[in-house]
């Protein structure tokens, strides 16, 4: 089992930051900011996932999990938390997030359904954060030109995200869950990601003005597909989900235990939730 603990982020977000607050880059901005307008509602939807399945657990195997989803959900809702006050400076730029209102109108299609599959379907999702995780921790130095407080946000989270990678997977195969499922579900996941992130993406380019920059795309293609592109380093570890051997586990990259290590001072501990 995982041992997750929950840390409050000393950085002070109450101050505004650039539009372009990724090296005065709009593509990078702009996906990123597209991101985060995700978190919030998504980070809810993980927590009330797992502690859905850990509800659903027989009371026999509740006890293996109940000191991590602890630390899961604290974690999450410190994401959360973290993200909303990144938002509400990107409200105030004038961007709108049309990303969450979707997600809100999917969830409402789950109402009724089994908890086995929400976990999976979280499971599928934090697979995509755990990639685009060590892909950032992996790459940190392309950050170096972000304002610091905003790198160490994201580096922070991404930390997170590689440490408790695994406790969604877990709790999937422990409800009884099976391989068909968590591959039908990533498919669907991956679809509506990818696909939600294009769109919001486009939409914070298009109201600052920059959607048709050349600059704008020949930026993106280097990020996305270039040499340590995001796309290009993800691929492999988004398919070997679907490998029938396969677990968060055999992913890590140790970059996690490293940033959180080297990085002590921009957090302090605050226990379980």
């Amino acid at each position: 089992m995982t041992d997750l603990v929950v840390r409050r982020l000393l950085i002070d977000l109450e101050k505004p930051f650039d539009r372009h607050w990724w090296g005065g880059d709009a593509f990078r901005s702009a996906l990123f900011n597209a991101l985060s307008m995700s978190f919030p509602v998504g980070e809810q939807f993980f927590i009330d996932s797992v502690r859905m399945g850990y509800k659903a657990l027989p009371e026999d195997k509740q006890e293996r999990f109940r000191t991590e989803v602890q630390g899961f959900v604290g974690q999450e809702a410190t994401h959360r938390r973290i993200h909303g006050l990144f938002n509400a400076h990107l409200d105030q730029q004038g961007l709108v997030n049309n990303w969450a209102p979707r997600v809100h109108k999917r969830l409402k299609l789950l109402q009724g359904v089994a908890p086995v599959h929400w976990v999976a379907i979280t499971a599928a999702n934090e697979h995509f954060t755990a990639i685009l995780a060590d892909w950032l921790l992996r790459n940190h130095d392309l950050l170096d030109d972000a304002e610091p407080r905003l790198k160490t946000m994201w580096l922070w989270h991404a930390a997170e995200e590689s440490e408790h990678k695994s406790t969604a997977f877990d709790l999937f195969h422990a409800l009884g869950g099976d391989r068909k499922w968590r591959l039908i579900w990533m498919r669907h996941v991956t679809m509506i990601f990818l696909g939600d992130a294009i769109r919001q993406t486009v939409s914070n380019l298009r109201r600052e003005g920059m959607l048709w920059k050349w600059s704008t795309w020949k930026s993106g293609a280097r990020f996305l597909f270039g040499k340590r592109g995001m796309v290009r380093e993800s691929f492999k570890p988004w398919r070997a989900y679907f490998r029938k051997d396969f677990h968060p586990s055999q992913q890590e990259s140790g970059l996690s235990a490293r940033w959180l290590t080297e990085n002590r001072m921009m957090y302090t501990l605050v226990g379980g939730a």
